[in-house]
Order: structure tokens, then C-alpha cells, then sequence
């Protein structure tokens, strides 16, 4: 325990997880106050909620009129996409389930997929990712050592929906980001999802093999698609009550799901990276974070998650298993693998980055100034 030890009077965030996190005069960490100000914009709960998702359901469904399926979905098989695929039954909807898969599925990820669609009667379309372009740009990440090494999935499944939607003509994916239990992630703990430079950049410093299919969220997804075509994400999780335990429960009894006690470790390569290296190598417990949120949004008190943090945040067995599994599907020794993880820590901006125009050619900075005089923000 560092000598200036401080954690938050209301979560469990602390300037171990965080830094540079910041307290005021009652204790209260900066993160309690970014999920009220979060709260009160985005979520929209109870009749007002309804009312909200009711109208939102209705242009879905006018905007699907003659098309195969009215919106395309995300399916992890985690809680939050569960839970939107069963939204999105009980409200009549007819998506096309998507699920990325990047080599790391867990078996019990598969079962729970096969079992949500089965029941749902939704059509799934799995995207698999080419694996040796994926593999060395992870393991790119890795050489870099940079802390977010989650965003490459991320990134390739943000496109991918939005490709599909786009190439389909559809113009909303239902997503399962939501406020209410994952609204508090540190800045050094992330990077840019959305970032294509970046990877591009770090992959070209330390990969070996052609990106010649990996899905980028490029100028085509973020102007063409998205500004010019109108595809959307739609949180529909933000318009419900969305409490996880009581959803966890609805989900297992209505559609065969089984827990995989984490989130997001319906991935194994996830649960390695949040259970193993975030901790080992960045001093970085997720738990914190998500255990916070559920502080602020009332499902669950602080003194039963200072009871979950006192468990281990990796079962020594599991992580047994999924150690040798990583190194074997990664091709590497135990000695390779643990000289990476002895490398300092490396920040995301070492690396090229998206960044805007003006700053990347500094040349332009003068025409950006008369395009405003000209065409001011009304």
C-alpha cells in the first residue's frame, strides 16, 4: 500500500486504479461526479424511458420496412449484448445477430451464443477474423507495451457492425454500451477505440504480417457510413431499468444462460488480460471500475464490493490453464512472453495517432480559421 493511499468515501476507485484521480473536500473521487453528469444526460429510465424507447423502436421498424431485418446487433454472448437481444425480441425487432470472432471464444461463450439465437429465433452472422493478422497485431500491442490492447477487438467490431450495416442499408445498431455499469474507465487506462492510425502505426513498428483484411474503422466508416448513410449505435440498455443482477437472472431462466464470472470473460484472452497482465504488468484492477458503477447506480453497496475485491481476481487454476493456452496459440515460450512483460509501460501517443487535420498538417491551420468566419456553428 503506497504511503499517500487514498480511496473514494463512496466507491472503491483509488489513486492505486487511477493516479490521477481527484477527491474533494468529502472524500468523493471525480468519478462519482462524471457518472452523475453521465447519468442525468444519457439515461432515461422508467415511464420517460419507455416512452423514449417506444418511439425509438418505432423508426426502427419504419426505417426496416421491406428489408430482410430493421437493425444490425452485436452478440458477445456477455450480459449487456444478452440482454439487447432480448430487448430487442420483446420489442419486436427483427436484427441480424453479428458475433466477432477473433479466435477467443471460451466454449461456454459458444453455447450461450447458439442458445440466445435458438430461443430468439434471430439469425446469426459470424464474422471471423483472419487469425494471423490478428494474432501478430496483438502481439504487437504486446511488444509496444501499451496499456489498451482490448481496443483492437473493439475496433474491429465497431466496424464490422458498421460495414454490415452500411453495405445492407441498415441504419441502426443496437449496442450494449450503457451508463449505468460501465461508465467509469480511467484515460490511462484506455485509448481511442475508434483510432485505425494507431494500430496501424504500432503494428508497422513491431508486426511481421501484411494487413490485408483486418476490418478498420477507416474514412470510409466514419464519413461515408456514418455521416453520409446515417448509420447509428443506439444504447437501448440506457432507456431500461438496467439492473445487471436482476438481468442475469432473467436471462439464465429465459434463455439457458450460464455465468462466466467476470465481465466481459466470455473471452479468454480477455479474462487473461484483465485477470493477469492489466495487474501484473499496468497496476490495473478492472473490478474497481466496474464495481464502482454499480456503487453509483445503487445496485450494490461498498462494503460488498471491498467483499469482491478481497477475492482473487484470477482463480490460480484458471490462470494456470489459460497461461499455457495463451503462450501455445501465441506460438511463444514462457521465457519470450515474460521478457515482454518485463518492459516498461508505453503510452498509446508514442505511436502515430488520429489526431485533428489542422494539427496533423499545421499548413492547414489557416484555412480552417476562414472555413469558420465562413461557415460559422449556428
Amino acid at each position: 500500500m503506497q504511503d499517500n493511499y487514498q480511496q473514494c468515501s463512496i466507491s472503491v476507485m483509488d489513486n492505486i486504479a487511477d493516479p490521477d484521480i481527484t477527491f474533494d473536500e468529502k472524500g468523493i473521487c471525480n468519478y462519482y461526479y462524471e457518472f452523475q453528469e453521465s447519468y442525468k444526460e444519457k439515461v432515461c429510465s422508467g415511464e420517460e424511458g419507455e416512452k423514449e424507447l417506444a418511439e425509438i423502436v418505432k423508426k426502427i421498424k419504419e426505417d426496416g420496412k421491406g428489408k430482410p431485418y430493421d437493425c444490425v446487433m452485436g452478440l458477445s454472448g456477455g450480459v449487456d449484448s444478452t440482454y439487447v437481444a432480448y430487448l430487442a425480441k420483446k420489442y419486436g425487432l427483427r436484427p441480424m445477430a453479428i458475433h466477432f470472432d477473433n479466435g477467443w471464444n471460451s466454449e461456454l461463450a459458444v453455447k450461450n451464443i447458439e442458445n440466445i439465437v435458438s430461443r430468439l429465433g434471430f439469425d446469426l452472422h459470424t464474422y471471423v477474423i483472419n487469425w494471423e493478422e490478428f494474432k501478430d497485431i496483438q502481439q504487437s500491442y504486446l511488444k509496444a507495451s501499451v496499456v489498451d490492447i482490448e481496443a483492437i477487438t473493439d475496433h474491429a467490431i465497431f466496424a464490422t457492425l458498421y460495414r454490415y450495416a452500411g453495405e445492407k442499408g441498415y441504419k441502426y445498431i443496437l449496442s450494449g454500451t450503457n451508463v449505468q455499469t460501465e461508465n467509469t474507465l480511467p484515460k490511462s487506462w484506455i485509448h481511442p477505440k475508434a483510432d485505425h492510425i494507431n494500430i496501424k502505426a504500432i503494428h508497422k513498428k513491431y508486426g511481421t504480417v501484411e494487413l490485408k483484411t483486418f476490418p478498420f474503422m477507416d474514412a470510409k466508416v466514419k464519413r461515408y457510413y456514418q455521416k453520409m448513410k446515417g448509420v447509428q449505435s443506439v444504447s437501448i440498455l440506457n432507456y431500461v431499468d438496467y439492473n445487471k443482477a436482476n438481468v442475469k437472472k432473467l436471462i439464465q431462466e429465459e434463455l439457458g444462460w450460464r455465468d462466466y464470472g467476470g465481465k466481459h470473460y466470455e473471452s479468454v484472452w480477455t479474462r487473461f488480460y484483465q485477470g493477469y497482465i492489466l495487474p501484473t504488468k499496468f497496476k490495473i484492477d478492472k473490478r474497481k471500475a466496474h464495481l464502482s458503477d454499480l456503487i453509483f447506480s445503487k445496485q450494490i453497496t461498498k462494503e460488498q464490493a471491498l467483499k469482491e475485491l478481497e477475492q482473487p481476481i484470477y482463480p490460480q487454476e484458471v490462470f494456470e490453464q489459460d497461461y499455457e493456452f495463451v503462450l501455445k496459440k501465441f506460438g511463444w515460450t514462457d521465457e519470450e512472453f515474460q521478457k515482454i512483460m518485463a518492459q516498461p509501460p508505453r503510452s498509446h501517443y508514442d505511436f502515430d495517432h488520429e489526431m485533428p487535420i489542422d494539427k496533423r498538417y499545421p499548413i492547414l491551420k489557416p484555412i480552417k480559421k476562414i472555413y469558420r468566419i465562413l461557415f460559422p456553428v449556428k
